[in-house]
């Protein structure tokens, strides 16, 4: 399964209101550490399907929930459980470091 673009329109019931934990990537066209992780992420999003949703929101197109969610740098991941916080960090990761991170998190 892809990873699921978010918008403004749609975070709320796309990621709040989730079923099952969300990993969002909030990233920006203009990030080069952006594309480096997109295909790491599309591959998680398939590995993981069923216990975790990837979802990606781009910060320049979707500014109400940048600014909500209190985006300074991209990219930036939240892990997102019962439509909380549970975790976040910032910066490009090993696929194997990211899958490693949502796991532990959604445990």
């Amino acid at each position: 399964m892809p990873s699921l673009k978010v918008t403004d329109a749609t975070f709320a019931r796309a990621v709040i209101d989730a079923g099952l934990p969300v990993f969002v990537d909030f990233w920006a066209d203009w990030c080069g550490p952006c594309h480096a992780v997109a295909p790491l992420l599309e591959d998680l999003a398939d590995e993981l399907q069923g216990r975790v949703i990837v979802a990606k929101l781009n910060i320049d197109e979707n500014p109400d929930t940048t600014a909500l969610q209190d985006i300074h740098s991209v990219p930036t991941f939240k892990i997102f459980k019962n439509g909380e916080l549970a975790a976040q960090d910032i910066g490009a990761y090993t696929k194997d470091a990211l899958r490693a991170w949502i796991l532990e998190t959604i445990a």
